[in-house]
């Protein structure tokens, strides 16, 4: 049934120890929206949504009529509904992944390795790198969404080190003073914020354990006492370590930028950047890998080293992590987040509450449609029959394939469309 090129999706969710639990999850209560027979568990974790075709959460076709059963197994069978140049350009694979997350606890201090590292630390350890794909990844908040994202101005860190003297006896005063030193020169900047943070990375157990101890001690006194913990990022690292005690990762939050993302604002991720999601929902896209380097905040596989020599050590204020949309030039409900890789693009359509009539258009590339919010009649000539969207709908869209919709709600609609715009 080749014809039939726009179709439901059921989409994977992984029950991660990190993601919200029960209702309280974006995640789980999308799941219901979309299918109102769908058993939330109330004291489980809803972590992730996955909506596309990767081998660990290939999404289901949630139409009996069609006999592929999963998306992977229809683009395999049909790839030309990727359309040409992405079917050329990516060898018939789907480019990208696109998630709902829902973060409770800090996720791990991670960075994504460019194409070139991911090929050798895939086929050194393939048990840890499972692919040898790039990971560049984009987070657009549905909440207010709190992360960590690279490496804070230079005069933050030194303040920190000058404030907080638990940290500085990790990185030593050799290194504190060599990167004072450096101010003003960026090579030299980065070679010193490089042998700081693996300093930091690299100490000793025991002398970064007694040093937390104390640090959460001392905090907790001058919370106590009503004092201001400002100077020491007193309520995240109270946080940090309650959610993972004992982590060298709690000391990152010295060197990281602390970002906070309002609905529709977004982060983006490149190969080799610092960061970890803290909490808040939001709509992730990213290339079709599952490579992460870890080093802290996390139960998983560490790998420190390789962490160290990839980052990009590169200082730069929170207003240079968020990543702006443009609204399109010919459809005013679109805000496109076209990030600098070719593997995916997002468009969020806000469809105003006057408005009844709306065609999500067709384009040279599949895509995967999320309805957030709303309600609406949806048809498409590629259709097998007339579909209803509601919150937690989930469609894939073949390439030059445009569908119809007449909305039904009062309050008009909100939708996240995920593509690749070669």
């Amino acid at each position: 049934m080749a014809e039939v090129k726009v179709f439901p999706l059921c989409c994977v969710v992984q029950n991660y120890a990190w993601g919200k639990v029960g209702l309280d999850s974006e995640v789980a209560r999308l799941v219901l929206g979309g299918d109102s027979q769908a058993l939330i568990e109330e004291a489980r974790p809803y972590a992730e949504l996955w909506m596309g075709a990767h081998p660990k959460g290939d999404a289901l076709i949630k139409d009996n009529r069609i006999s592929q059963r999963t998306l992977g197994q229809w683009i395999a069978d049909f790839p030309g509904c990727l359309g040409s140049k992405v079917k050329d350009t990516f060898h018939g694979q789907l480019p990208f992944l696109f998630k709902v997350l829902s973060v409770n606890t800090a996720l791990s201090i991670q960075a994504h390795p460019n194409r070139e590292l991911a090929a050798r630390l895939h086929a050194q350890f393939p048990e840890h790198y499972p692919d040898n794909n790039h990971k560049p990844e984009m987070a657009i908040a549905l909440t207010q969404f709190e992360g960590l994202c690279g490496f804070r101005p230079m005069h933050e860190i030194l303040g920190f080190l000058k404030n907080v003297p638990e940290f500085r006896a990790l990185i030593g005063n050799e290194a504190a003073e060599e990167l004072q030193s450096a101010v003003g020169d960026p090579d030299r900047t980065s070679l010193a914020l490089k042998k700081c943070f693996t300093r930091m990375m690299n100490c000793e157990k025991k002398l970064f354990v007694d040093q937390l101890n104390m640090l959460v001690k001392r905090i907790s006194e001058e919370e106590a006492a009503g004092r201001d913990t400002s100077a020491s990022n007193g309520e995240l690292l109270l946080r940090l370590h309650s959610q993972y005690p004992g982590d060298i990762g709690c000391f990152s939050i010295y060197f990281l930028n602390r970002i906070v993302l309002q609905p529709g604002e977004a982060m983006f991720l490149g190969a080799n950047e610092p960061h970890a999601y803290l909490s808040g929902d939001c709509v992730e896209c990213m290339a079709c890998s599952d490579n992460t380097v870890r080093a802290g905040l996390t139960p998983k596989y560490i790998d420190v080293d390789t962490l160290c020599e990839m980052l990009n050590y590169s200082p730069a204020p929170v207003s240079a992590k968020i990543f702006p949309c443009v609204q399109d030039n010919s459809d005013p409900f679109v805000y496109l987040y076209d990030p600098p890789v070719p593997d995916f693009s997002v468009m969020r359509i806000q469809i105003p509450a006057s408005v009844r009539q709306y065609t999500v258009s067709a384009l040279e590339s599949a895509g995967i449609l999320l309805v957030i919010d709303g309600e609406a009649a949806a048809m498409s000539a590629a259709a097998l029959s007339d579909m209803t969207l509601k919150r937690g709908s989930v469609l894939f869209i073949s390439a030059n394939e445009s569908v119809s919709l007449q909305v039904t709600s009062s309050t008009g609609m909100t939708m996240f469309r995920a593509c690749c715009l070669l």
